[in-house]
């Protein structure tokens, strides 16, 4: 079910299936609005069904600036959308929830669980870092606005969007590419503009993520064209309570391996991820703190293990 909600002084577009035992929170990134995931949400519930004996209850917003949502006319900052999303889970009567966020609404769960952590009984990052911009990054931003609020939106999306996936996948996420860009003809250039101001300003949240007692989750891919590897590995340095998972993929993890994006986040609620951390028979190094697409792979078909949920049968 869609409706529209007025959370923190703005509409808000949102979705909730009304029913299920648990409920899922999905954030998404920038540029992107929450018909993004659509076709994942039908992977993950059927994963959440089969494996957990879940039927998850799933809410998504068009988070501020994007899509049918409104905007705070300057700046959009991530504790600006937190106050958002508190009041949407309100609305919606929720008091806790899996929250899982795809870069840009990676960053909002974190400001989410930094002020509302009531609300947050544990937080999944997709492809979505903990360090705020760098000095090259800011200008970057300052850019992009100047290019935004010249009337230049889609032709930024035109160049953006495709690059969200690895170059290998491309022909294949012609697709998603394609919704993607067309949903963004719903975005008001004011809005986008005062979600960058919002990303510039972001601050970088690795020391208080060290601290939370809830379960931190990160999947990511190898071939990110906007955050290199080198970026995630020292997060999860940093980060020791972090079951971090690393794929081939690009940005947009959950489009271009939905199966395994999926299978990740039901291990990550089930507390085993992969038997990482509960099962050392699958013979990775214990100093290992990221577990890669190929080693996993290899680990189960030496075991025959075919699907990951067999490790905890």
């Amino acid at each position: 079910m869609e409706f529209f909600a007025t959370s923190n002084g703005i509409p808000v577009h949102i979705s909730d299936t009304q029913r299920g035992d648990k409920v899922i929170l999905l954030l998404h990134g920038y540029l992107e609005t929450l018909y993004v995931w659509e076709e994942f949400q039908c992977v993950l519930v059927d994963y959440f069904k089969e494996h957990l004996n879940i039927e998850p209850r799933i809410i998504s917003i068009d988070i501020p600036g994007h899509g049918l949502s409104g905007s705070d006319p300057v700046c959009n900052g991530m504790r600006f959308c937190a106050d958002v999303l508190k009041g949407v889970l309100d609305i919606c009567g929720v008091s806790s929830c899996w929250v899982f966020g795809h870069s840009m609404g990676g960053y909002i769960g974190q400001m989410l669980l930094k002020e509302h952590p009531s609300y947050v009984s544990s937080l999944g990052l997709i492809c979505s870092p903990t360090v705020a911009d760098n000095p090259s990054g800011h200008i970057q931003r300052i850019k992009e606005i100047a290019f935004i609020e010249n009337g230049k939106l889609l032709q930024l999306a035109t160049l953006a969007i495709p690059n969200m996936f690895a170059k290998k996948n491309v022909p294949a996420m012609e697709h998603h590419i394609q919704e993607i860009l067309a949903n963004c003809e719903t975005h008001n250039p004011k809005g986008i503009a005062a979600c960058v101001r919002g990303l510039m300003d972001r601050e970088d949240m690795t020391s208080f993520l060290t601290s939370v007692n809830i379960p931190l989750g990160l999947i990511f891919g190898k071939n990110d064209h906007y955050f290199p590897y080198s970026v995630f590995k020292d997060i999860c340095l940093n980060i020791k309570n972090l079951y971090a998972f690393c794929t081939d993929a690009g940005h947009d993890v959950f489009l271009e391996e939905p199966d395994l994006t999926a299978r990740w986040m039901v291990n990550f609620i089930g507390h085993g991820f992969f038997g990482w951390n509960s099962d050392k028979s699958l013979n990775l190094s214990e100093d290992d703190y990221i577990i890669e697409a190929e080693e996993y792979r290899e680990a189960m078909s030496e075991q025959g293990i075919s699907h990951p949920e067999d490790l905890h049968s």
